[in-house]
C-alpha cells in the first residue's frame, strides 16, 4: 500500500465531507467513504472498489456542483492508483 496516496486521499475526502459548497448527501458519502477507508478489517481492493463506487454514482447527480464533481472525479482516479499499488 503506498501510504502517502492513502493519507493523499483521506485528505481529500475529509476537505469534501467539510465543504459548504457541495450538497449535504455529498458531504456525507465523503464522510463514510473515510470511514470504509480506514477498515483495517478487508482488503485495499475491496475498500477502493466500495467507496469508488459510491463516489461514482455521485458524479451523475445533477445537484453536484461542477467543483464538486472535480473533486470527485480525483478522488476517484487517486483511488484508482491505489487499488493497483
Amino acid at each position: 500500500m503506498n501510504k502517502q496516496l492513502f493519507d493523499e486521499v483521506i485528505n481529500l475526502l475529509d476537505e469534501l465531507s467539510q465543504d459548504t459548497s457541495v450538497p449535504k448527501n455529498v458531504r456525507k458519502h465523503a464522510s463514510d467513504s473515510k470511514t470504509v477507508l480506514n477498515r483495517a478489517s478487508q482488503s485495499l481492493d475491496l475498500r477502493c472498489a466500495t467507496v469508488i463506487s459510491k463516489l461514482d454514482e455521485l458524479t451523475n447527480d445533477p445537484n453536484v456542483p461542477q467543483l464538486g464533481r472535480t473533486s470527485l472525479y480525483t478522488i476517484i482516479s487517486k483511488l484508482e492508483a491505489l487499488a493497483k499499488s
